[in-house]
């Protein structure tokens, strides 16, 4: 998006896709279950009761392109095959002409903010700044540390239930609500930073390896849990680095959506399927149009 549009208007065309996110969640949804069978438009908008116009109408808006793009863009077919055959995830997505470069993933750890003693001690001495944003998955609830973002969650129509889920991995922190600097956040990673947007990783030492190892992965990409656990130093050890992708508080900078099971299942996302299905949906469609460019 152009960065001479007013901050105004770049907000609130993040007002209207969070709202559209919300009403083409219960579609995503159903997507996110059934995208390896690539369904139609007609099943699709039947399945979430609304007639093929609207759903196609709303959802285009939304992701900027069709329902059955959006589903072919986030099948990664010829991907899956090659990391069938034992290519690692980046040869992966060389192979398939993903390679270009993506913003949301042209991130960088900006600093470790605390030691592995003091993330045992919960935040404590920490402050950190939260507040509410729309963003094109629905609302947004931004955590800032002073070096950088160190949370995002997303909620459902329960942000209490959001918010205590993000305070139990801090609970020692002073919280200080802000939904202004929320906003500007929310602008700088979805509304055309002119910057990387740095991020804090605060929680145990595999923890943060296994949230590094989730960086290598391109937008448009997908990789299983078995070669994070070997990224993040411990081949074998699946499910530690499944309760540590699980364990992520920065939500799509931090990409844990991009891991999947082998067999390419979407398996479990901490924030729900269907963010999970839009989030790879729209670095799939992001990354082919790089890649066409």
């Amino acid at each position: 998006m152009a960065l001479d549009i007013a901050p105004s208007d770049r907000f609130a065309r993040l007002t209207e896709q969070s709202a559209d996110y919300d009403r083409m969640a219960k579609a995503l949804d159903w997507l996110a279950e059934r995208w390896l069978e690539r369904p139609s438009l007609d099943e699709a908008a039947e399945a979430v009761g609304l007639s093929p116009f609207h759903f196609q109408r709303v959802f285009t808006r939304w992701a900027g392109v069709s329902p059955k793009t959006f589903v072919a863009a986030i099948a990664h077919a010829e991907a899956r095959k090659v990391l069938d055959a034992g290519a690692n995830v980046l040869d992966a997505a060389y192979e398939v002409g993903l390679s270009g470069p993506s913003r949301l993933h042209d991130l960088f750890v900006a600093h470790e903010a605390v030691t592995p003693g003091e993330a045992r001690r919960r935040g404590e001495g920490l402050v950190l700044t939260w507040g509410w944003s729309p963003t094109p998955f629905g609302k947004g609830l931004f955590v800032m540390a002073p070096r950088g973002l160190a949370g995002l969650a997303f909620s459902d129509g329960d942000d209490a239930a959001a918010f205590d889920d993000m305070h139990r991995r801090f609970p020692a922190a002073t919280w200080v609500r802000d939904d202004a600097a929320a906003g500007r956040t929310a602008l700088h990673a979805f509304a055309g930073g002119d910057s990387p947007l740095p991020v804090v990783l605060i929680g145990p030492p595999f923890h943060v390896q296994v949230w590094k190892a989730l960086l290598r992965i391109p937008a448009g990409a997908t990789t299983s849990y078995g070669q994070l656990a070997s990224w993040a130093g411990k081949p074998g050890a699946f499910r530690a680095t499944g309760a540590a992708v699980g364990a992520n508080p920065i939500s799509l900078l931090i990409p844990c959506h991009r891991a999947i099971a082998r067999d390419g299942r979407l398996t479990g996302y901490h924030w729900g399927l269907a963010r999970k299905a839009a989030m790879l949906g729209l670095e799939a469609v992001e990354s082919q149009r790089e890649a066409a460019a």
